[in-house]
């Protein structure tokens, strides 16, 4: 009955948070790194981390909140040389939350420089138009969507299509957008629930605001999970980088 009342209240529970099945294939999780993934220092078997940027809601109502822990670690290194890139492999597979911990198998669909991350947190308006809060601040998301937060609509940045809505703090829900010439999915399974997006756009797919960084290996074929990043001089996403992941199903 505690945790019954708990969850009126809006907590999480620790029984619905500790079980991978609860979260559906397809589902968001943005994360901030905590840890630099550099082909010049990384090592196998390091271990990386994220926070999760936004709460994340489930179909049965709980929610993953933001500050969760998304861990996981290198699996191989390739240093660059002066004739060759380098390249990285990696995996996500773990979520920490209130002291609790379960496995999840993700893959990415788009990772953002720590450049572009500050940039979407900044209004586009000119500096005698920010108002006096952050409400009437107009901002763009990473692969251009457009955030207003007064209304809290969110725009495609390229047909002006409403897409999805906001938070005055800037906290973003939609549905994620197909992008097949990117290799990116929309809904999974038939699912169109909307998703908790923070600084992405609906259609935020690859990398944003590398020179040459590619994502080889997104983790949703096999091998499941693993990530794989190239580069033709040296793979570099730093702390603070911004990078969506989405939960596949659980392995059988």
């Amino acid at each position: 009955m505690r945790c019954l009342r708990m969850f009126a209240v809006g907590c999480v529970l620790s029984a619905t948070m500790i079980s991978a099945q609860e979260i559906p294939p397809g589902t968001a999780l943005p994360v901030m790194l905590n840890s630099s993934l550099n082909a010049k220092k990384s090592k196998p078997g390091e271990k990386i981390s994220g926070r999760l940027m936004q709460d994340v809601l489930l179909p049965d109502g709980a929610r993953i909140r933001a500050g969760a822990q998304v861990t996981g670690k290198i699996l191989q290194v390739d240093r660059p040389t002066s004739t060759s890139g380098s390249r990285l492999v990696l995996k996500f597979d773990g979520l920490s939350s209130q002291g609790h911990s379960m496995p999840l198998t993700t893959d990415v669909r788009a990772i953002a420089s720590t450049t572009d991350v500050f940039e979407a947190q900044l209004p586009t308006n000119n500096f005698d138009e920010y108002g006096t809060s952050i409400a009437d601040w107009t901002t763009v998301q990473v692969g251009g969507d457009v955030v207003y937060r007064g209304s809290g609509q969110v725009f495609a940045g390229n047909d002006n299509q409403l897409v999805g809505k906001a938070t005055v703090g800037g906290d973003v829900t939609a549905a994620l957008m197909a992008v097949p010439d990117r290799g990116c999915r929309g809904p999974i399974d038939g699912s169109n629930l909307e998703q908790s997006l923070w600084l992405f756009s609906t259609s935020a797919c690859g990398p944003y605001g590398f020179s040459d960084l590619k994502i080889s290996h997104a983790g949703r074929s096999s091998p499941p999970g693993e990530i794989v990043l190239e580069s033709a001089s040296n793979v570099l996403v730093r702390s603070g980088s911004g990078i969506l992941l989405r939960v596949q199903q659980p392995p059988q």
